[in-house]
């Protein structure tokens, strides 16, 4: 069996994202390409380090884009070639900024959203209103909106953790409507022998019918039909994320906010949002899903209050 072939077995059986066996075997074939297409078995170390290192000083990358080429490299050792890597004291490393994440106004991001229209602007609201992730938007099941108790249910969010967030209330007819219509399109599916949904982990093999329960298919579909590239089977996917990035920024532009504004500046939004609104940061905490307390703090530094609060001695003279 090909190497690159070991690594998406090794990758599928521990249950990783479709986006991330991309991402390890793109790192893992650029590695072996800088080393003259030499077999890593032959190799160590000493050129992960120079490969690394080369990333950061002569390509120039972010340190997660390095971080990112280092964990695939490193998994191919451990995981597929079963074998133990030394440090890597001595690789010179990215630089990570320590930027702060832009935040829009309420004002600023109510503007934004009325000018998105249709689906977009529901799955919009919904990164502002729950604090999801651009993909938790989009890979939300049926199952996972509960109307009667006003809760939405993020699976295998980040980290592979599940967590719960609020509805908002003013969404439940628009996502009635939403769902109403994904229905029709299940049905049509399923006419045409269609209908299946992509499972997580071994449950369609395990629950073989459950792939075309009207339960598990996604709230936001794609229009589209495609092949899956690990089963080969025909299935309609969620929708693709291209869209919402394209309205988000458009409609920033649109209304002249002059920040960078992408789908995920609305959960840094929610966040701050409800900081200022007087909520407990560890609320906020577990409805964001971070693990560490300290990674919500960085919205305490965000607050709306210009110069972090402090009055200007200026401003102190009468």
């Amino acid at each position: 069996m090909k190497l690159l072939d070991q690594v998406r077995n090794v990758i599928r059986k521990k249950h990783y994202s479709i986006r991330t066996e991309q991402a390890y075997t793109n790192w893992i074939k650029r590695f072996i390409l800088f080393n003259d297409k030499r077999h890593p078995r032959d190799m160590g170390e000493r050129e992960i380090s120079q490969y690394i290192s080369y990333l950061a000083v002569k390509r120039n990358v972010s340190a997660s884009t390095q971080n990112q080429a280092l964990n695939a490299v490193v998994f191919l050792y451990k995981q597929v070639l079963n074998r133990d890597l030394g440090d890597f004291g001595n690789m010179q490393r990215a630089k990570r900024p320590k930027n702060l994440p832009t935040v829009l106004t309420k004002d600023e991001a109510n503007l934004v959203l009325t000018v998105i229209s249709g689906k977009n602007a529901l799955m919009a609201k919904l990164l502002y209103g729950c604090g999801l992730r651009l993909m938790e938007c989009l890979r939300l099941r049926i199952k996972d909106i509960e109307f009667n108790i006003n809760q939405v249910t993020v699976r295998d969010g980040k980290g592979h953790k599940d967590r719960v967030t609020m509805l908002p209330k003013q969404l439940k007819e628009r996502l009635t409507e939403q769902l109403r219509r994904v229905r029709i399109i299940h049905e049509e599916d399923l006419k045409r022998g269609l209908g299946e949904v992509y499972l997580p982990y071994a449950l369609s093999r395990k629950y073989p019918n459950a792939a075309k329960e009207w339960y598990w298919q996604y709230v936001f579909p794609s229009k589209k039909i495609s092949r899956d590239p690990r089963s080969g089977k025909y299935r309609r996917h969620h929708a693709n994320e291209t869209a919402l990035q394209r309205a988000v920024r458009n409609a920033a532009r649109s209304v002249g906010i002059s920040k960078p504004v992408s789908p995920h500046t609305f959960r840094h939004c929610f966040a701050t949002h409800l900081l200022e609104a007087g909520y407990d940061i560890r609320t906020v905490q577990e409805l964001l899903g971070h693990s560490d307390v300290s990674t919500t703090m960085i919205y305490t530094h965000v607050l709306n209050k210009g110069g972090m609060g402090v009055k200007s001695p200026l401003d102190m003279v009468e």
